[in-house]
């Protein structure tokens, strides 16, 4: 089966490639590079010229302001208490991917929005102080060869809640989270009540709705020029944008929740 979004991995990317990966960790302020910008990679051309178009809203707290407006009313499912004595990993991965998906999906969604000419006609781009990102260290992104069978298995089923039913995207947290098996049986658990009653789904589209507005806003500080790749960077990033990020922004916050790491 060939993969439709295949990704340069951190660690043999070499020479511009490794520059760009290293400014993004930087940036962004997390250990590792999202799978959007491991993707971006694989097309020649387009993650030069899709960082440059939106490093300045990071840099300049714009996705950041965004962020702490979107929070305020954010939707998010009622779960069962995940609290326990899991692995110190396990809210490490949690707090990486809830900062950098949600700051990923303001200034990717507004990446997307530029780029199809969707840029709101008004509105102010507000810049903001950066919110802190997590100083953690993540556990090794797994694969299917890297944990037991019912483990991978569980990843797969995990990543169907939220999305459309054969997701293209497989979430990078579940794989981070992989290591810890007896957490995603809790987490599996937990999140079938409200993939079964639609909260978790009604959730995730009211909260991709709120997002949208507010990245076209975003989209007016990002330079009108179109790329010669630019439905090809269009077509990937919004993938991502209204799936796989678009989905774990919702859940992320409501497993932290659920976990008692924060307050509703």
């Amino acid at each position: 089966m060939i993969d439709p979004f295949p990704a340069i991995a951190e660690a043999p990317a070499a020479g511009k490639t490794a520059e760009l990966f290293a400014d993004i960790r930087a940036t962004v302020g997390v250990r590792v590079v999202s799978l959007v910008w491991r993707h971006l990679a694989t097309v020649d051309g387009a993650l030069p010229w899709a960082w440059r178009a939106v490093k300045p809203l990071y840099l300049q707290g714009m996705a950041d302001r965004a962020v702490v407006d979107f929070r305020r009313d954010m939707a998010l499912p009622t779960l069962g208490s995940l609290a326990g004595p899991e692995p110190a990993s396990v809210d490490a991965v949690l707090a990486s991917y809830d900062h950098s998906n949600t700051v990923n999906l303001f200034a990717l969604g507004a990446l997307v929005a530029r780029l199809r000419g969707d840029a709101a006609p008004e509105g102010t781009v507000e810049q903001g102080p950066r919110l802190p990102a997590p100083d953690v260290d993540l556990p090794p992104l797994a694969s299917e060869v890297d944990v037991p069978t019912d483990a991978w298995q569980r990843v797969l089923r995990l990543n169907h809640f939220g999305d459309r039913p054969e997701p293209l995207i497989l979430a990078s947290m579940y794989r981070h989270l992989a290591h810890a098996p007896s957490f995603l049986q809790r987490l599996e658990a937990a999140l079938t009540p409200v993939q079964a009653d639609g909260s978790l789904e009604r959730a995730i589209l009211g909260n991709r709705r709120a997002a949208h507005q507010r990245a076209r806003v975003l989209a007016r500080a990002i330079p009108a020029d179109r790329p010669q790749l630019a439905e090809e960077i269009e077509a990937s990033v919004s993938a991502f944008v209204e799936h796989a990020i678009g989905k774990m922004v919702t859940i992320c916050r409501a497993v932290r929740v659920a976990r008692g790491n924060l307050s509703s």
